[in-house]
């Protein structure tokens, strides 16, 4: 077992020999890529390892004249650059962690329309004769929290509670931000709706969690968006 070391000074692993040669072989690493065998405590590079000195394995080595690429220019747009240049791939947020940021998420949702349920019982608790006043504090509370958890997911695609436990979403294909439509509309919205729909919604709601324990741990509103979930 290997351990990486990123241009950004971060360690990930312990990986496997052959989870560096795929890396190598999909110019996510090279073989000026910074690395050390389990129980090691020198640094070195792939090459100094018999393990990695296949035929045709040469060291990246940048054209004299070639320009300094920009931060992350290589990482997939949201990867973890490595040495090199190269980027790894970001790691699944656990199991846990997202239950608990959900759980935040639905506290926050509770503190955003807490005004309106205080004015709600004041006025007796009668939904058919809720108020003006209080339907338009409702909705002011309610368009808050959509405006605001909006933002913050077609921005950093974090919620509150992603964002508090530092993970996120991001694009399944490239690493990237999720951007509005991905991470609000087709992971959010529409399973919201599906879930809405009578005796379908809650068989939908269920496969979703289930679907968590999927060795990708992507859940089914990640399939429909496309997206998933890793550690910042």
């Amino acid at each position: 077992m290997f351990t990486i070391l990123g241009s950004d000074g971060k360690e990930y692993g312990p990986v496997t020999t052959v989870q560096i040669k795929e890396w190598m072989h999909g110019n996510r690493a090279n073989l000026q890529t910074q690395c050390r065998r389990g129980g090691e405590t020198l640094w070195k590079t792939v090459a100094d390892y018999p393990e990695f000195g296949f035929a045709g394995a040469k060291p990246f080595v940048p054209p004299p004249d070639a320009p300094a690429a920009p931060p992350q220019a290589t990482a997939n747009l949201a990867g973890v650059p490595a040495s090199g240049g190269e980027s790894v791939p970001l790691e699944p947020a656990r199991r846990g962690t997202r239950l608990v940021a959900q759980l935040i998420d639905s506290m926050t949702g509770l503190l955003f329309l807490l005004p309106a349920g205080l004015m709600l019982a004041l006025d007796g608790g009668d939904l058919e004769n809720i108020t003006p006043a209080t339907s338009l504090v409702l909705l002011g509370c309610a368009s808050a929290l959509l405006i605001l958890q909006g933002y913050l997911l077609a921005e950093h695609g974090q919620t509150i509670g992603k964002k508090l436990l530092d993970i996120r979403i991001v694009r399944w294909e490239d690493d990237a931000k999720p951007g509005f439509v991905k991470a609000f509309l087709l992971r959010l919205f529409v399973p919201g709706l599906i879930g809405a729909i009578p005796v379908v919604g809650p068989c939908f709601t269920l496969v979703d969690i289930l679907f968590i324990f999927r060795p990708d741990r992507r859940c089914a509103h990640d399939l429909i968006a496309g997206t998933k979930v890793v550690k910042s």
